[in-house]
């Protein structure tokens, strides 16, 4: 068969052409694949909860706005109560009979000593003030990156826990809905760790402060990472941006820094107790981005040094202009 003016592909090919055809159609397909692998927003764990849709909450406690504290030297314990007393000790945030959720970074399953998790006694000392204040209940949870129950245990997260009664809440497949944030460009459909906030009336925010290769510091903002599930890795590439969607996502009650040992090199990991410099000192506050300005400092780095900041200051989550604030400051022995 044939048409006037056209020439039609043989059915014959050539065993080279055949070949040829081939491998380019390999190639489109796979790179099809990798694109959509990229974009794809489903969570790899069961869809348990896919259909629910969640809102967060209203955690701050009333009249508590832009309260601010630093407090250097002394052990981690004592300048963790010294830093709350300068914001108005636990109470004026955590009320008799409240149930209280601290969020802890997590991720990675190293010990303590290498400064990459929340610190065991950082992490007991804020239970114990919870609990002092009349804390019904006090709920300690993240969605590390490793496996959940070896990162808890190595951490010390676990162990800390236990001893000052506190439920450690584990990640599980049913404890993820979808997440969508108004005016959000990533946040969209989005798994997050709802489970343990059900019921909660105050969540606290507990970081390590330490250098970060992609967004130049994980601090309090960063900290909230941990509440994404799915294939969260892809917010990678625009890390500023999802950042500054976690710092719109809710107001915390409180959070606080420590800093008494600072990673200031090879984060977020690190591996070496190397990568540490002794900074003692602790940072507490009801504005995050507040205490992130002033904890990238510890880095010697300056807030300016971190887009997300100025991003999240323009969107309304807080100052970064902490020179004009009420910095409550102390020095201990």
């Amino acid at each position: 068969m044939s048409v006037p003016g056209k020439t039609l592909p043989t059915a014959n090919l050539t065993r080279r052409e055949f070949a040829r055809r081939a491998a380019l159609a390999g190639v489109s397909v796979a790179a099809a694949s990798a694109i959509g692998a990229l974009y794809r927003r489903d969570d790899p764990r069961p869809a348990t909860s896919a259909d629910r849709r969640f809102e967060f909450g209203t955690y701050a406690a009333p009249d508590t706005a832009g309260r601010l504290s630093v407090v250097t030297g002394g052990d981690r314990a004592g300048a963790v109560g010294r830093a709350l007393e300068l914001v108005g000790g636990m109470g004026a945030f955590v009320r008799r009979g409240e149930r209280v959720l601290l969020k802890v970074n997590a991720a990675f399953a190293t010990p303590p000593i290498v400064g990459a998790t929340t610190h065991p006694e950082f992490l007991e000392a804020v239970i114990a003030h919870c609990r002092a204040a009349g804390a019904a209940e006090v709920l300690v949870t993240d969605n590390p990156i490793n496996d959940p129950a070896t990162c808890f245990r190595l951490t010390g997260i676990a162990a800390a826990c236990e001893r000052a009664g506190a439920t450690l809440v584990m990640p599980t497949d049913g404890a993820f809905q979808r997440y969508t944030q108004s005016g959000g460009r990533l946040l969209c459909d989005w798994p997050v760790l709802a489970g343990p906030l059900a019921g909660v009336d105050r969540v606290i925010g507990l970081a390590p402060i330490k250098d970060h290769h992609r967004s130049g510091a994980s601090l309090s903002l960063k900290n909230w990472y941990g509440l994404l599930g799915g294939r969260r890795n892809v917010f990678h590439q625009d890390i500023h941006t999802i950042i500054t969607e976690l710092a719109l996502m809710f107001r915390p009650t409180l959070v606080m820094l420590d800093g008494t040992e600072s990673m200031i090199s090879n984060g977020p990991t690190g591996g070496s107790t190397a990568d540490l410099k002794p900074t003692r000192t602790i940072i507490a506050s009801t504005d995050p981005v507040a205490a992130d300005s002033l904890g990238v400092t510890l880095l010697g780095r300056r807030a300016e040094d971190l887009p997300y900041l100025a991003q999240a200051s323009a969107r309304g989550a807080g100052r970064m202009d902490v020179e004009r604030m009420d910095v409550k400051r102390a020095q201990m022995g």
